[in-house]
């Protein structure tokens, strides 16, 4: 494993070199000269499907030339497909008795299919947990003991129709495991709440990631579950789906954002390929309280991504209808926490957020405020160097017109 960060690295300023705050100033300029792209968003629940609810939600975002497909399901462990056309007019079709059968291969396709540019998936598929211990031991796993993980193939989840919300855009997954012999989710429940745009803007709450009109995002809470240590630490098992034949890279991107606190801060980003492709982005911080501050901001870590044979995971009928078996398969897990400062055990709560969407991941871009202090204080020597010219100019002419009396 490799650390994200301390506590408040994701969260709070690092100090850059001065290369990486120029190559920064300058990489804010080409998204300050593209504005915004807005898309028309529609949410659907269980499309086309008479029966009781199955808990697909599609989420359809058209733009000038182009359409967003994000569908969401809880069909086995929590997935996404999203799906990115080259036409405004592209449409999801659900074959809801592929999808419900035993083998569910075509039974999600989005039409017309050559103008599907890109497509990839995550599936969510274990929630883990590690008795944290302090200690000294380098080779001990960061961690600590793993308890047995709750497969999120066997929990039951609600009705995502109570939770639609179309001012928002946003619905929720709320779940519990179906067998909890030891009653650790009597009062606890695991939400995944999925929010669409329609522009670019930025949350009020905290890690506040900048979404444009091409993302989606989603909110990841653990709430009242009773931990099995005293000091528990909890994570995510998380597959990747594409249709290369390698594994995707994760990166780490460094950003400006000055609109809450002037500073460079991090993003970790999964990356399907190069752009225009798809990709996932985050930053390297969970909280444990609900109110996210600095003082419940907890540490993140992840593991490299590594190959994962397909059939060796919980299957999720979603990722097999879409994409049928030709596709590539890599996983890593997200941990949160340390055993020293804030956890889960303070309140019981655990939250972390990422986007998910295509073309170029977003960037944060200096405000105008910021930018019209740059101007001033970059143009001040300039006006004053332009101001002493003129001035000894001036002199010169008077003196060049002077003429003696003798």
């Amino acid at each position: 494993m490799y650390g994200c960060g301390e506590p408040r690295r994701g969260w709070g300023p690092q100090a850059p070199s001065p290369m990486l705050l120029l190559s920064l100033l300058l990489s804010t300029v080409p998204s300050i000269l593209l504005g915004e792209e807005t898309r028309q968003v529609s949410l659907e629940v269980d499309p086309g499907w008479p029966g009781p609810p199955q808990n697909l939600l599609h989420i359809r975002a058209v733009g000038s030339n182009s359409t967003l497909h994000y569908v969401w399901g809880s069909l086995g462990p929590p997935a996404v497909v999203l799906v990115a056309t080259n036409t405004p007019h592209s449409v999801l079709r659900v074959n809801w008795s592929l999808l419900l059968s035993p083998e569910p291969g075509g039974g999600l396709a989005v039409l017309p299919k050559d103008s599907v540019q890109f497509a990839s998936a995550l599936v969510f598929t274990r929630l883990l947990e590690f008795h944290s211990t302090n200690t000294s031991d380098e080779e001990a796993e960061p961690q600590g003991k793993p308890y047995p993980p709750y497969s999120l193939a066997s929990f039951s989840w609600n009705n995502i129709s109570g939770s639609l919300d179309p001012a928002t855009l946003s619905v929720t997954f709320r779940g519990h495991p179906v067998h909890d012999p030891t009653k650790a989710f009597a009062n606890g429940t695991l939400a995944f709440k999925v929010q669409a745009f329609s522009r670019s803007g930025r949350p009020a709450q905290p890690p506040r990631l900048l979404h444009t009109a091409d993302t989606c995002q989603l909110e990841v809470a653990l709430v009242g579950a009773s931990p099995r240590g005293n000091h528990s630490l909890f994570g995510l098992e998380v597959v990747a789906v594409g249709q290369g034949l390698d594994c995707h890279s994760i990166q780490k991107q460094y950003s400006i954002d000055d609109e809450y606190s002037p500073a460079v801060f991090q993003l970790d980003q999964l990356l399907w390929g190069s752009p225009p492709s798809g990709f996932a982005q985050w930053r390297p911080v969970a909280f444990s309280q609900k109110q996210g501050s600095r003082d419940s901001a907890l540490s993140c870590q992840i593991s490299p991504l590594r190959p994962t044979v397909a059939y060796s995971l919980p299957q999720s009928p979603i990722i097999q209808a879409f994409f049928g078996s030709q596709s590539n398969v890599c996983t890593f897990n997200l941990t949160f926490g340390a055993s020293a400062g804030p956890g889960y055990w303070d309140q019981h709560y655990l939250s972390w957020s990422m986007l998910l969407g295509v073309g170029s991941p977003p960037l944060d871009a200096l405000s105008p405020l910021v930018l019209g202090i740059m101007a001033a204080a970059l143009g001040a020597p300039g006006l004053m160097l332009l101001g002493g010219g003129l001035v000894l100019l001036l002199r010169h002419r008077q003196y060049s017109e002077y003429q003696s009396i003798n």
